[in-house]
């Protein structure tokens, strides 16, 4: 029966915290409580709290430092499952499922844009072609998926903004691997800016196609 009700606490203690997760209360890249103040919050011994935080680990919901604390890394386990197949997908597998999510994006961020998207692309863009003159293929990296991110929130569907977060990691490794060719110059970023400022659908979908078509010729 102790073993039962061990067994119970912990689970008890599991979904505490993994509400909590979800909820927000500890966001992503935030460090939680210590085991004695969840212990003492939960009204639960430091054992159950100290196993419940090391399946939450397990799980990728969490992430121990040692000497430092435990951090949250995610907050449900499903966005954990996509961010792990994403990190072994193939370059041409990502490819392929940005050919589904970026033109939609482009279309629908060309008819629902706002001011603040626009601003928040062009700032991306700039640091991009910043990061590209000075030869910092991180930071290209990292101002290429804000860019696409971006266009991804202008489209005003919250759903497609989560997918492509989730994918952001990956697009970042894929920007990386491309290492010299991505940082040539190319027209198509600054077209589909255009595009979407115009808002024309039509043509921000035809500037994706090309330059997704650009990023499949480098592999």
């Amino acid at each position: 029966m102790r073993n039962v009700a061990r067994t119970s606490l912990v689970d008890a203690a599991i979904a505490e915290l993994r509400r909590e997760i979800a909820e927000g209360v500890w966001p992503v890249g935030t460090k939680i409580p210590s085991e004695s103040r969840l212990a003492e919050s939960l009204g639960m011994s430091r054992l159950s709290v100290r196993e419940a935080v090391r399946v939450l680990a397990h799980a990728g919901l969490l992430h121990t430092r040692q000497g430092d604390g435990t951090y949250v890394t995610a907050t449900d386990e499903s966005e954990v499952a996509l961010r792990r197949r994403l990190d072994t997908a193939a370059a041409m597998d990502i490819i392929d499922v940005r050919r589904g999510l970026d033109l939609v994006a482009a279309r629908l961020a060309a008819g629902r844009r706002t001011d603040d998207d626009l601003a928040a692309m062009r700032a991306a863009l700039a640091r991009r072609d910043a990061a590209a003159q000075a030869g910092d293929l991180d930071g290209f990296a990292d101002a290429d998926v804000a860019f696409h991110l971006s266009v991804a929130e202008a489209a005003h569907n919250a759903l497609l903004g989560d997918l492509y977060r989730s994918m952001s990691a990956a697009l970042r490794d894929s920007v990386r691997d491309q290492e010299q060719a991505a940082l040539d110059p190319d027209p198509w970023h600054a077209e589909l800016l255009k595009a979407i400022e115009n808002r024309d659908p039509a043509e921000a979908v035809a500037v994706s196609i090309a330059l997704l078509d650009k990023q499949e010729r480098d592999l």
